[in-house]
């Protein structure tokens, strides 16, 4: 998620606080790779020289002392960027919640449905979707087909081409669900009729919250659209797609703020689970390198599958955890999606993710993989007795052909699941009382000599 501009933010902090004068050359020097790091973002110029000329004055304030002089800058520079992203909207959902999603063709409103669907779902959220865009081809039957990926109720009709009949139709059934996700029409660029079509869908359906959805590479035109959108019929946030895929995201941002129009979702991934609530303070901090745990912790809640953790905690309880638990464990990671992305999120691992290099991180992704995929490779039997897969070769190099996965990688698996059992095992003995002190020192030494390296 911008990148450049976030690498750009975390040297321009650094530079400031290492400094020990701030002279002219130096604040110079600051100031022209800070604008040219915001107007590559594409965040308005205008915004750019204000935000540079303000750092500038604080700067040369000679009513600072040096140390309180870099601080000030550095806080100055965190809250005019904060300004910039807006106040955060959280959505409060109520007994009766219609969400209308509005955009251009290709902005991703049936997607954001998709995702919108697990996000609530998850949180136990009655929701369904019902498909109003009588435009596109295929767009009823990709609502639907996403729909049923996450398990969610939809309601269709590809012969109807008046989008206040199909509402009309399934109205009665529409009654049963706490959230209704109504995806509609878009155009190639706004035009009259769509702006007329959106009116009298709003007015027959009564939304409680209207979304303009906006991919985040479209730039200072999102401010054009926001601007029309509202006069047309108040919507009432932005959701910002494709946040994952462009360097230029600051131009959507920005036109929010211009807008006046909150930034309530951000895409940030293909994933149903790539959706995130939009917190301005948690997205600048994930930028200056401080993590955004609650950003981090919301997405685990949406990928969490409650009855199998329970019975995973349960099994970790009883120390009787099998390789079904570690591989739910891998796909939950997975879910979660790339190591760089989930280090960004926790606090204090920001600048350490810059040390690592993008082919370690790229092989520890792999061998995480390559765990997943041995374990898809086993028999139910070797999966409850992974021993036998160290003592008997032949076992070893058909997991290894099924998997694609090095048999190297599959002896470490084994034996990380073995300590993972013992410790797990010694845990439950010692909430037994069944573990005596040289029992508790022979292990202490044990795992003190063994890293886990999982």
């Amino acid at each position: 998620m911008l990148d450049k501009l976030s690498s750009a933010l975390k040297k321009t902090t650094d530079k400031i606080a290492n400094a020990i004068f701030l002279d002219k050359n130096l604040v110079e020097g600051i100031i022209k790779e800070l604008q040219r790091s915001l107007i590559e973002a594409d965040i308005n110029v205008s915004l750019v020289l204000e935000i540079t000329s303000k750092i500038k004055k604080a700067a040369f304030d000679e009513r600072f002392k040096e140390i309180e002089k870099k601080e000030h800058i550095i806080k100055l520079l965190h809250d005019e960027l904060q300004t910039i992203l807006g106040n955060e909207r959280k959505i409060e959902i109520g007994k009766k919640n219609i969400f209308m999603m509005l955009g251009l063709y290709g902005a991703g409103k049936t997607t954001t449905i998709s995702k919108l669907s697990l996000y609530y779902s998850k949180r136990g959220i009655k929701v369904c979707a019902i498909g109003l865009d009588v435009h596109r081809p295929a767009a009823t039957e990709q609502l639907k087909q996403l729909c049923e990926k996450q398990n969610i109720a939809c309601f269709i009709n590809p012969e109807e081409k008046d989008p206040t009949k199909i509402w009309k139709q399934y109205e009665k059934e529409l009654e049963k669900y706490q959230l209704i996700l109504v995806d509609t029409a878009g155009r190639d660029a706004l035009d009259d009729s769509l702006i007329k079509e959106i009116k009298v869908i709003s007015k027959i359906s009564k939304p409680t919250e209207t979304f303009l959805v906006i991919p985040a590479d479209i730039g200072q035109t999102a401010k054009k659209q926001a601007s029309v959108f509202k006069e047309a019929v108040n919507i009432t946030g932005v959701i910002i797609t494709r946040m994952d895929s462009t360097a230029k995201a600051g131009g959507a941002l920005t036109a929010c703020h211009e807008t006046k129009v909150p930034v309530v979702f951000i895409g940030t991934g293909e994933k149903p689970s790539d959706l995130e609530q939009f917190s301005p303070e948690g997205f600048l901090s994930r930028m200056l390198g401080m993590g955004d745990l609650q950003s981090l912790m919301e997405k685990i809640q949406t990928i969490t599958d409650k009855k199998k953790l329970a019975k995973t905690q349960k099994n970790i309880e009883e120390g009787k955890i099998t390789l079904k638990d570690v591989q739910m464990q891998l796909e939950s990671m997975e879910s979660l999606g790339s190591i760089d992305k989930i280090m960004s999120m926790i606090p204090g691992l920001g600048k350490a993710k810059e040390k690592i290099t993008s082919e370690q991180m790229e092989q520890q992704q792999q061998k995480m993989k390559n765990y997943k995929n041995a374990i898809n490779s086993m028999t139910q039997y070797e999966i409850e007795n992974p021993e036998i897969i160290e003592k008997e070769t032949s076992r070893l190099q058909r997991i290894s052909r099924g998997s694609g996965a090095p048999t190297t990688d599959i002896r470490m698996l084994i034996k990380q699941y073995k300590m993972l059992k013992e410790m797990l095992s010694s845990q439950s003995m010692m909430s037994e009382g069944k573990m005596d002190n040289k029992m508790l020192m022979k292990m202490a030494r044990k795992f003190g000599k063994k890293g886990m390296k999982m």
